[in-house]
């Protein structure tokens, strides 16, 4: 592995730059020598996503909309942070609380990754949230439209396939990062 080497940038640029999205554009040269004039980053904001656990043993999700892909998925709370505003921790907090209306007697980091590191920035900082309990309603964005869904952690099968399927994937993705350092 020693014989890895790094994309060197010749050029970058931002083709677009709004608030809600930022777009670079390189112009790298690979360790073979070849150039690519038209690689395209994402850049995003941190996330902070946090699995919250009830002292029932049920976990809360959230059901909400996706336009990106035309589809609602039950997801874990969760919310992009500017991280030099705010800790990753603190918009854990603040992300359950206006999801859900719960917050945390116990919290803890569980891990950081990368959400897609090969054309986006973006790290997602997931948390554990245990002995989570109701303290008011939910906050949300005028974006936001969620449903909470409560799911015992023993239940045998969750309501969406789809959710399912993605929140496999993240903790497959988590459990590598854990246990394999990669």
């Amino acid at each position: 592995m020693n014989n890895l080497k790094k994309w060197k940038t010749l050029k970058s640029q931002m083709v677009l730059d709004n608030p809600w999205c930022q777009v670079r554009q390189d112009e790298i040269e690979l360790p073979n020598g070849k150039i690519i004039d038209d690689y395209f980053v994402s850049i995003k904001p941190d996330v902070a996503m946090v699995l919250p656990i009830t002292s029932n043993r049920e976990i809360i999700f959230v059901r909400q909309y996706r336009h990106a892909v035309g589809e609602f998925f039950l997801e874990l709370p969760a919310g992009n942070f500017d991280p030099t505003k705010e800790s990753a921790e603190v918009a854990a907090i603040r992300e359950l609380r206006e999801e859900t209306g719960y917050i945390p007697q116990e919290f803890r980091k569980i891990g950081t990754l990368y959400d897609k590191p090969s054309k986006d920035t973006n790290q997602i900082h997931l948390f554990l949230a245990e002995n989570v309990s109701k303290v008011g309603e939910q906050q949300l964005d005028i974006t936001e439209e969620i449903r909470k869904s409560i799911l015992k952690v023993e239940h045998s099968h969750l309501q969406s396939a789809t959710g399912v399927i993605l929140l496999l994937l993240f903790l497959a993705k988590l459990l590598l990062k854990i246990f394999l350092q990669v």
